[in-house]
């Protein structure tokens, strides 16, 4: 989503950092290209504001213009400034009371009702017992969505059906969790596709009823400027507890992640990446400060790939790598799991530097790739899976055929497996740290 901003913060400090020293007036001229990116990323003037003269006040400090690496200090400010700004620290949910009850609010087409089963699947994976309710009677099929979505998820979802109003729908849903002992109700509530006093009386009555340890305000990151206005909206009528970013993944230029901690002075807590029920990441304000910098989120990277590799499988694999047994199945089956971790894009542009990399080099990653690579080998017999040598010419073409694909592109993946094999032996000779090494941080 950042990019945009990202590609101009690194030429900036890039710039600064080629200086041989930091004076006031290379300092003014820096600063001068941070206003006009955040600007231009519709940030809040307010906020742009404020944010440049912090960076100007620590900058110009008498520590830094002597420091023996300027650049290097110069880029730190701004790391700390924007980390501030995006909330400073991480700010996590305030589950209280039981259950303990999450409002999700917001307008029309923010991604509430997503958002809902989104929180209910990460509760679940904390070892909670969340409830999902349906209090969105005003848009038609709201509630088939959810029971949908909570199906999917493997969540309980409030049965709304001949509920009158939102109010009769809290009230039972309460009295029902108090019943099964569910731990956390998420509560949908009804949006407009503006904020309107209506709304805002339903919203206050539920609060009544509800006492929600959490009112999650969810906004549709790519409106910019307008999230910021309308959680303001939410804030002095209902008074919200955070907000839910969605569509984090979108093309946007950022500026309601920038603008609205300081103008809302509610932190961020959550970021929807994708559509998928898994997209939901807690929020971080260094790490994304960090990744705007092109300094990269390799924690975020290391938290996806442990929540995502099988132990036990990767412990298998280990086995199989040892006794020389890997097979182009189990090329495929890590394929697999690298695309749970989630788009190619995504995961590399939490490495450092990639970006500035992938811009000088012109690197272009092809999502595709992978789905030919399963497609191929998909194409095989178990024999073939099991012994690349026996693939002649006639296999090939064969293969080829059976998946849509070019004989080329069947010799390319075997070769690639075969260079991974030898730098399996490679990790093998370097002994059991060097082989650990292959494996996420949870294998031991």
């Amino acid at each position: 989503m950042l990019e945009s901003l990202s590609e101009k913060f690194r030429k900036i400090l890039r710039d600064v950092r080629g200086q041989g020293s930091l004076s006031e007036s290379n300092i003014q001229e820096a600063l001068k290209e941070v206003r006009l990116a955040l600007l231009e990323a519709d940030v809040n003037f307010t906020v742009v504001k404020d944010f440049v003269a912090a960076v100007k006040e620590k900058a110009m400090g008498k520590e830094v213009l002597e420091s023996l690496s300027p650049g290097q200090q110069f880029t730190k400010i701004v790391h700390d400034e924007l980390t501030d700004l995006l909330g400073g620290t991480d700010s996590g949910l305030e589950l209280k009371g039981r259950p303990s009850v999450i409002m999700l609010v917001g307008l029309q087409g923010s991604g509430k009702t997503t958002t809902a089963a989104k929180l209910a699947l990460l509760l679940k994976s904390k070892g909670r017992n969340p409830y999902i309710v349906p209090a969105d009677l005003f848009r038609l099929a709201a509630v088939l969505q959810l029971k949908k979505l909570a199906a999917e998820v493997n969540v309980d979802c409030f049965d709304s059906e001949n509920m009158k109003t939102p109010a009769d729908v809290c009230r039972e849903a309460l009295r029902v969790a108090g019943i099964k002992g569910y731990d956390t109700l998420l509560v949908d509530t009804a949006g407009r596709l503006h904020v309107d006093s209506s709304l805002m009386q339903e919203l206050q009555s539920l609060k009544e009823i509800l006492k929600p340890a959490e009112i999650l305000f969810v906004a549709d990151s790519m409106t910019g400027q307008d999230a910021v206005n309308t959680a303001k909206g939410f804030n002095e009528s209902v008074g919200i507890t955070g907000v839910v970013l969605t569509k984090f993944d979108g093309d946007a230029r950022g500026g309601a992640a920038l603008s609205m901690r300081m103008t809302t002075g509610k932190p961020i807590k959550f970021i929807g990446t994708g559509e998928k029920v898994d997209c939901l990441e807690v929020f971080h304000p260094a790490r994304l400060a960090g990744r705007i910098l092109d300094m990269g989120d390799v924690l975020t990277l290391i938290e996806k790939a442990q929540a995502t590799f099988d132990e036990k499988q990767a412990k298998e694999l280990e086995k199989k790598i040892r006794k020389d047994a890997f097979t182009l199945e189990d090329f495929k089956d890590q394929l697999q799991q690298i695309k749970k971790l989630g788009s190619l894009e995504s995961i590399l542009s939490m490495v450092p530097g990639f970006s500035a990399l992938k811009q000088a080099k012109d690197i272009k990653i092809d999502e595709k790739e992978i789905t030919r690579v399963e497609a191929i080998i998909n194409s095989m017999t178990r024999k073939e899976k099991q012994d690349v040598l026996c693939l002649n010419a006639s296999r090939r073409q064969r293969i080829a055929k059976g998946s849509g694909t070019k004989v080329q592109d069947v010799n390319k993946l075997i070769n690639q497996y075969q260079d991974m094999r030898k730098m399996m032996k490679k990790m093998k000779s370097a002994g059991p740290r060097g082989l650990r090494g292959m494996f996420p941080g949870r294998m031991r």
